[in-house]
């Protein structure tokens, strides 16, 4: 277990430090972590868990658990490496959970499956050879995945515009127009800017209709016991532990390069795969470096103090996990326009990411093919589309796209 986690490389630091180190930009920066992470992505959840039926108690929970679990694994190892380590939830899990609800799986069973993806992921960091498997499958395959999986949430952007304009239309135009300048892409990321104006645009229309109110604005979580189940296993699994370790963790793991970070990629998989298995306990999909976070706690500022951003995204996700009952509860008075639209857009730079990663060079009828295949709801066995996309793909690249793994092999090599 030493040998595999990396070691940080300084002393731990004490309080006076970060107290020394605290600085407004970064503070602004961890805010707006916070709000991209509690806005879109959070929608995605809400989209999940309608398609499933899930109840207030389930969906709360579930946000407890991915934004205090999550919070406080951001705490400790951003504390410990002195460096921005935002741990959040997979976004492309969440919406492969939402298409196995509602293709008949049921919540035991995905919780189930969230239990042994936690261990699964767990073992792959205790390995020390993640970087390994991280090369193992051929990117534009697994993207193609992705892609496919998030096709449908870019066409509920659509179908949402068509059936609720006065709703969707004024929080795409928002984005797209904050999209369309740099200086106001700084000042107000595009999907923040859409929330509000989606917010704006509701409560003109008069679509907000608050039903029960919470019986407490604090969280109670629920702990639930999971289902094993072949099917849920083969389903759901091996296409979450792809997601979480080579898609997000990845993407995650590219951002802070960028920045001049060097993620300890062991330990971040095993504590990955820990805290899903804490996750699980409380019905929540599995953990994961996140990407696009990241990259907003590093959009500024000295390189050595940007752990600060991390640290109060940290303390924000605990308090917000805190009061999920409170904020489930204003989230589902919102017309499912709003949700659709917000969580759909959220996305569409990843579905764009995807398509260009899936069909750029390489591998390009794989991952077609493993498009095709998620997108087409194939069921085999019991055994949804996105593993047997994966598993058409592979088979596809290896008949017909053999100079593509050899080149694969000869660039690593290098």
């Amino acid at each position: 277990m030493a040998g595999v986690i990396e070691r940080p490389g300084h002393r731990l630091l004490r309080p006076s430090s970060v107290l020394r180190d605290l600085g407004g930009g970064y503070i602004v920066n961890g805010i707006i972590g916070l709000i991209f992470s509690a806005s879109g992505p959070v929608a995605v959840i809400l989209a999940a868990g309608a398609a499933g039926n899930l109840g207030t108690a389930e969906l709360t929970s579930w946000i407890f658990g991915v934004f205090v679990l999550n919070g406080i694994l951001t705490l400790i190892a951003s504390w410990v490496y002195r460096m921005p380590l935002a741990f959040a939830w997979t976004i492309p899990g969440t919406v492969l959970v939402g298409a196995s609800l509602k293709n008949g799986l049921t919540w035991p069973e995905v919780l189930g499956a969230f239990l042994v993806t936690g261990l699964l992921i767990l073992l792959v960091g205790l390995t020390g050879r993640v970087r390994n498997v991280m090369a193992a499958l051929p990117t534009p395959i697994v993207m193609g995945m992705v892609a496919g999986v998030f096709l449908q949430f870019g066409l509920d952007i659509v179908n949402s515009v068509g059936s609720e304009p006065w709703v969707a239309l004024p929080i795409v135009i928002a984005f797209f127009a904050l999209h369309s300048h740099r200086t106001a892409m700084k000042l107000m990321p595009p999907i923040i800017g859409a929330f509000l104006v989606g917010i704006a645009a509701v409560a003109a229309t008069g679509k907000f209709h608050m039903d029960d109110q919470a019986s407490s604005p604090i969280a109670s979580p629920v702990l639930q016991a999971p289902e094993f189940t072949v099917r849920g296993m083969m389903e759901l699994v091996i296409p979450l532990a792809i997601t979480v370790i080579v898609v997000q963790n990845g993407q995650g793991t590219a951002v802070l390069r960028a920045a001049g970070h060097r993620a300890p990629v062991n330990l971040v998989t095993v504590a990955c795969g820990l805290w899903s298995v804490l996750g699980a306990g409380v019905g929540s999909v599995s953990s994961c470096l996140a990407g696009p976070t990241n990259a907003l706690l590093v959009a500024g500022g000295r390189r050595d103090r940007q752990y600060i951003a991390a640290l109060v995204f940290g303390v924000l996700a605990i308090v917000v996990g805190l009061f999920a009952p409170l904020f489930v509860e204003l989230m589902q008075a919102m017309p499912g326009a709003f949700i659709a639209t917000v969580g759909g857009l959220a996305l569409l730079g990843a579905l764009q990411n995807s398509f260009r990663s899936a069909f750029e060079s390489r591998f390009t009828m794989g991952a077609l093919v493993t498009f095709l295949v998620t997108v087409s709801d194939l069921t085999v066995l019991n055994i949804g589309s996105a593993f047997w996309g994966l598993v058409a793909g592979v088979l596809v690249s290896l008949a017909i796209e053999r100079s593509d793994f050899r080149a694969k092999a000869d660039a690593q090599a290098d």
